[in-house]
């Protein structure tokens, strides 16, 4: 982790996870579950861990470790109303924000990404890696002061995080081949092959 930043974490764990036909945070990825794998490197990575979900109580025995959580006001509205929520309530000038469901996040390479930060420009309210011309926003940094327009593309119903990461300063972490295997996520039960 850097010291000079100050970079919390924050998890996902609010959707319905049909395409799984289960709740993804339980689901095991070789031997553990996905919530706990994901967990275990943003502890390393960051100074405080959040999780935003509607059912707080429901990961309390998979998660004895230290965290708090960021109760969803507004649960099954995408991941972009959750970090909204997020920016307004964690007092951190970044904010990683993680899908449950990434089993193969590398700490190196998290803390290299990490380091860039402290030399991006002010003026940038994101740097979220890029894949193919497409964002990988569920795995992004956010700065805090990126909460008004996040507002303000919100209002009249934006919903779709590849859109508002085109109306804002953004910087594009490009990713290697290892990178891109390391954001591979579980939505099905096939994808749980290592």
């Amino acid at each position: 982790m850097i010291n000079d930043l100050s970079i919390a974490a924050l998890i996902l764990a609010g959707g319905q996870s049909s395409r799984m036909g289960e709740d993804k945070a339980f689901v095991l990825y070789e031997g553990k579950p996905l919530l706990q794998r994901v967990y275990q490197v943003a502890a390393t990575c960051s100074q405080k861990v959040y999780i935003a979900t509607p059912w707080p109580e429901r990961y309390q025995t998979l998660l004895t470790e230290d965290y708090e959580v960021i109760l969803e006001t507004e649960p099954n509205q995408g991941p972009l109303v959750a970090l909204s929520q997020g920016l307004l309530e964690i007092p951190f000038d970044w904010i990683w924000l993680l899908a449950c469901d990434l089993p193969l996040l590398e700490p190196t390479m998290i803390q290299r990404w990490q380091s860039h930060l402290t030399v991006v420009s002010d003026t940038v309210l994101a740097v979220v890696p890029q894949s193919q011309s497409r964002w990988e926003p569920l795995c992004g940094f956010y700065r805090r002061s990126a909460y008004s327009q996040l507002q303000e593309f919100m209002a009249p119903g934006g919903r779709s995080f590849q859109r508002w990461l085109t109306h804002i300063p953004v910087e594009p972490i490009y990713l290697s081949e290892e990178e891109s295997q390391m954001l591979v996520n579980c939505n099905r039960p096939t994808d749980l092959k290592p």
